[in-house]
């Protein structure tokens, strides 16, 4: 594809997306009465090409902030994407309530093990091995440790009415600690601890790329950016009708774990592309930041999001996992601890986490 063809597109899809979102909201149910399959089919194509459009604008204007920035500002529009759809699928047709739970354990684990083990493999492969920043790291697993434990297993030992759920008060303090963490996190990693999220790659490009734009050019990227995630905010209750319709007139089975996973691959795809490109280039640190800090954002932003949506609704909503999935979860958690323990991965490294994610996969397909 050409460049002028490039930037055609990366204008057109935003813009398209949003026209369209407006387009269905305005016809009501009449257009998904002519053409019901139709209509879903082109919200998803329509969403799927448009978040990878809108995260290269992400990514441009991620260059002009500079590191940590500018990966935050990319881990913002990815979890702007991913409650816009968790929660409109929450809302959509019957009460459905281990799909949050679902959603975001699925984007622990295709982090955790799925891209950062692809991640370290590859960038194994390449370079023989790896340093990171431990203190950063340490700092990302910590506070992940903290926030997956308290929102996805302690639900399940608690004296609540129903079994693995937060009452109303219990759910309010989750998410107010849940915001806390997160809220925390990122004044630490852009604050005074700043330094431990970098490495000299990162900081030197982020140098170069503050050098080469121009305000304007970042204006436009900006206005696309918000364009097509509004556009995407909207479209998303498109793409819940037509997943959870599909599965339901084919009467699969597990469909809460299949479509958490859906959600999770749907918004990770790109961003999981980036880590990967940067621990190709030896910017392990920045892949790392890239991978982690999604799957950190998910979980601190995600469940407050879905707490106020069932309290403000009255939806059941539970987030405790079962017995296999917390196995996993903590498997993952207690291998990222001593993966990134001595600063140095290897290949080998990067192929213990494949594994784990490829059990994820298998009790997904073979429960």
């Amino acid at each position: 594809m050409t460049s002028r063809a490039s930037q055609i597109l990366s204008w057109a899809l935003p813009i398209g997306s949003l026209v369209l979102a407006i387009a269905i909201r305005l016809a009501g149910g009449h257009i998904g009465t002519y053409f019901p399959i139709a209509t879903p089919t082109l919200a998803i194509g329509m969403l799927l090409t448009t978040v990878f459009i809108v995260l290269q604008h992400a990514e441009i204007l991620a260059i002009r902030l500079g590191q940590p920035y500018g990966t935050l500002l990319l881990t913002f529009a990815v979890t702007i994407i991913e409650v816009s759809i968790i929660v409109s699928m929450m809302l959509h047709g019957d009460n459905n309530p281990t799909l949050a739970r679902q959603s975001v354990f699925s984007t622990v684990m295709i982090v955790c093990a799925g891209i950062v083990g692809l991640c370290l493999t590859l960038g194994g492969w390449q370079h023989y091995q790896q340093d990171l920043k431990r203190q950063g790291t340490s700092a990302f697993l910590s506070v992940l440790t903290a926030l997956t434990v308290i929102t996805l297993i302690l639900p399940n030992f608690i004296l609540a009415r129903t079994p693995g759920s937060f009452d109303p008060v219990q759910l309010g303090f989750v998410s107010f600690c849940s915001v806390l963490l997160y809220g925390s996190f990122v004044f630490a990693q852009t604050g005074r601890h700043r330094d431990d999220f970098l490495d000299d790659v990162t900081h030197r490009d982020a140098v170069h790329g503050n050098l080469a734009a121009s305000p304007s050019a970042m204006f436009i990227h900006a206005a696309l950016l918000m364009t097509g995630l509004v556009g995407i905010v909207l479209l998303a209750e498109q793409v819940a009708m037509g997943v959870e319709d599909g599965l339901a007139v084919l009467h699969v089975d597990q469909r809460d774990k299949i479509v958490g996973t859906f959600i999770a691959l749907l918004v990770l795809l790109p961003e999981a592309l980036s880590a990967v490109r940067a621990a190709i280039h030896n910017e392990l640190q920045r892949s790392l930041n890239i991978a982690l800090g999604s799957a950190l954002a998910t979980i601190g932003l995600t469940i407050p999001a879905v707490g106020i949506a069932s309290l403000v609704t009255g939806r059941e909503l539970t987030l405790g996992l079962t017995s296999g999935d917390a196995v996993l979860l903590v498997l993952v958690l207690a291998i990222s601890i001593h993966s990134f323990g001595t600063g140095r991965t290897t290949v080998l490294t990067g192929l213990v986490h494949l594994v784990i994610f490829i059990a994820f996969l298998l009790l997904i397909a073979f429960p």
